[in-house]
């Protein structure tokens, strides 16, 4: 008997029929023998329309009072969602209880709509484990040392599932969404794009924080940590699908790099439209100038990731970086209250238009020539680079948002990604 995590996305729960298909999937596994965990997301569509209401009543603020309630609203999507399924496991005549994540307890900090998990009390689940209960635990959400309600961000429920698996030491957490895996790209923009039996953690890794959305980052992070065995596959196929080709599906997050990957230089590529450039002109080229300007952003909770420092000239260099564009107005007004004012700087400009793009692959180790490779290719498009970011496994650019799917598609392609694998 195994303890297994299951995670069910959004669209897997939009409707009382896919919850239907949903609960007889878990029964199947629990019957199979195993002990069984559900962590789901809130009904397709759910949470943006619980926050398009509290924007009706009141235009976004980003004090923590506002925060606080768009938490305690957008976290209710979750527990209808999870009260439905347990309706439905015990209409299948298996035993379930659903909880919020207050009820479990699973800690956070108090950062409102970005909160991290602290700790999880894991008593009552194993209880009810022990029991023959299936358990299902919102996913998304936990609760302050103040007693509020939080939540993690968008795709938190991903997190949720793989910090409950660590928790619980569980036998294998996976992941259900509507793709069947992980593929070498978005095939929406390559359709020849090829899904991936078997990725590495650290490219999984790299490929959800430059964009990815199969899976959210900080699961990832959480699966690397504590070593959570992880599959991504898809909740879409017949739930009376034969058990043991289901659980060999989709695509294995794997720990260990064997011959397979090694023979693959580029694994995937990657991408972002979610960016926003900004950059501080004029600013004094002196020491702590990088801590002024990236601490006041770090201290609103607004996250920072491509950053390049020009040569200075006349003693003056311009400082640019890029965050999400949903923080970017945030960002720049920050900047132009406190820092502006404070370092003498010139002036404060941004775009908000661009996009960054990736390749990545734990082949890059070994290979050299796979950067200017990808530089010539978006030469040869035509594409201008207006920023760099390199790491033992990927590269980045930050590029116009216009050439992001000609860029995708011409780097797909130099690379073989829509080449069968070996």
């Amino acid at each position: 008997m195994a303890l297994i995590v299951h995670k069910y996305g959004g669209t897997s729960m939009g409707s009382t029929e896919r919850i239907r298909n949903v609960a007889k999937r878990v029964a199947k596994w629990a019957r199979a023998g195993h002990q069984m965990v559900v962590v789901p997301s809130a009904m397709s569509g759910e949470t943006n329309r619980l926050l398009a209401l509290a924007k009706e009543l009141a235009p976004a603020r980003p004090d923590d009072a506002y925060s606080r309630e768009l938490d305690a609203l957008a976290a209710t999507g979750e527990q209808a969602s999870s009260a439905l399924l347990a309706i439905a496991l015990q209409a299948e005549g298996m035993p379930a209880v659903s909880y919020a994540g207050w009820q479990v307890t699973i800690k956070t900090n108090n950062a409102y709509t970005k909160a991290r998990i602290e700790s999880i009390d894991d008593e009552r689940v194993r209880a009810d484990l022990d029991a023959g209960k299936v358990v299902i635990i919102t996913g998304f959400q936990g609760v302050d040392d103040g007693g509020n309600v939080t939540t993690l961000g968008r795709g938190g429920s991903d997190t949720s599932a793989v910090a409950i698996a660590a928790a619980l030491k569980a036998h294998e957490c996976l992941i259900y969404t509507d793709v069947d895996g992980v593929y070498t790209t978005d095939p929406r923009v390559v359709p020849e794009a090829r899904r991936l039996h078997t990725v590495s953690f650290e490219e999984m890794l790299e490929m959800a924080s430059l964009g990815s959305k199969v899976l959210q980052i900080r699961s990832v992070e959480f699966a690397g940590k504590y070593r959570v065995p992880l599959r991504v596959l898809s909740s879409f196929t017949d739930w009376d699908i034969d058990i043991n080709e289901e659980a060999s599906s989709g695509t294995l997050i794997s720990f260990e790099e064997d011959e397979h990957m090694e023979k693959a230089i580029i694994s995937g590529i990657a991408f972002s439209r979610d960016e926003a450039k900004i950059s501080v002109l004029g600013v004094p080229d002196t020491p702590g100038i990088a801590y002024q300007i990236l601490g006041t952003v770090a201290d609103a909770n607004i996250e920072v990731d491509v950053i390049i420092q020009n040569i200075s000239r006349d003693g003056k260099t311009d400082f640019s970086f890029t965050v999400n564009r949903n923080d970017y107005a945030k960002a720049v007004d920050l900047l132009k209250a406190r820092v502006l004012p404070a370092l003498g700087a010139q002036e404060v400009t941004g775009d908000a238009r661009i996009c960054k793009v990736s390749i990545v692959g734990i082949g890059m180790r070994s290979h050299v020539g796979i950067a200017s490779k990808m530089f010539r290719v978006l030469s040869e498009e035509g594409i201008n680079i207006q920023m760099i970011s390199t790491s033992e496994i990927k590269t980045s650019v930050v590029i116009d948002e216009k050439y992001m799917e000609l860029a995708v598609r011409a780097l797909h392609k130099a690379f073989d990604l829509d080449q069968p694998a070996d």
